[in-house]
């Protein structure tokens, strides 16, 4: 005979940390993910576990063995298979469940609104060099007063900033607006990370290239991401905890043993932040110039 599921048997052990009532509430609620791969997939497969019940899933990438060394769906057996499907389907095995809705062309101008459509909170699970797709979905969260959690893997450790609904925006903290690919990646470097914990042991500088829209990442990274992820969510879902939003910030490093807490007033736009960018626009182009000549 099959197992039959009993979700209160499945999440009776989230109970002493949430109430029974919180549990219930967290069991209707809908998280939007967009991407499923470094920290998408880990992200949705935690929150599955807090007992999480609606889901809504964009990715329009398959697996390949890059991604071994990160993401939680990838393995020999997905190779060459949807991401969204794969991890759909782990979702599924932990809470049969789930209303969980696939968009398995990811997301685009016209299908963002119906992609956020009923949405409590949205995690953001894009590849960091997917800046149009994140201008825009920042741009509907903020039509659609959708609350947004940014955690990104930097080297060992993980950066958060909230975007929520009547405070800061993406744009008013990041300043895309108008610049080059290149420049809005040091910009989203630099906002999520303004104390750039991570630098110091990158042991190989010619790893990190901008212009291929390639960089290094680790799995510690992409664990630590999914927990503090999972947090700020159930704290904007259960309106419990204070929630701090852009310009406030955080960046834990395990590699270091070290938590900062930023504050930067006007975004990239403070004068710390202009200087950060200036020294990394020089650092970036000296990287340039090394491996030009190798």
């Amino acid at each position: 005979m099959s197992p039959v599921f009993d979700y209160p048997a499945a999440f009776s052990r989230n109970i002493g940390w949430l109430s029974l009532a919180e549990q219930d509430r967290l069991r209707n609620s809908r998280i939007a993910i967009a991407g499923m791969g470094g920290v998408g997939g880990i992200h949705l497969i935690t929150l599955a576990r807090l007992g999480v019940g609606k889901f809504n899933i964009a990715d329009f990438d398959t697996f390949d063995q890059v991604n071994f060394n990160r993401q939680a769906g990838a393995s020999m057996r997905s190779l060459g298979r949807a991401k969204v499907e794969v991890m759909a389907e782990q979702a599924l095995d932990i809470n049969p469940e789930l209303d969980i809705r696939i968009f398995p062309e990811g997301v685009n101008e016209q299908n963002l609104d119906d992609f956020l459509d009923g949405v409590d909170c949205y995690i953001d699970g894009l590849d960091f060099f997917v800046f149009e797709a994140r201008e825009a979905m920042y741009r509907a969260c903020e039509r659609n007063r959708v609350p947004a959690v940014i955690a990104a893997p930097l080297g060992m450790g993980a950066a958060v900033v909230n975007i929520l609904p009547g405070q800061m925006s993406f744009e008013d903290y990041f300043r895309f607006e108008g610049a080059s690919d290149e420049e809005k990646a040091l910009r989203f470097l630099l906002g999520l990370s303004p104390a750039m914990l991570q630098r110091g042991y990158l042991v190989d500088k010619s790893t990190v290239d901008f212009a291929a829209r390639r960089g290094p990442s680790t799995a510690m990274a992409c664990q630590l991401c999914a927990g503090v992820a999972a947090t700020e969510a159930l704290k904007i879902l259960l309106k419990r905890g204070k929630v701090r939003a852009a310009p406030h910030g955080y960046q834990f490093d395990a590699y270091r043993n070290k938590l900062a807490h930023t504050w930067r007033p006007g975004g990239n736009r403070n004068p710390l932040q202009r200087l950060g960018l200036a020294i990394a626009r020089r650092q970036l182009a000296a990287m340039k110039a090394a491996q030009k000549t190798t």
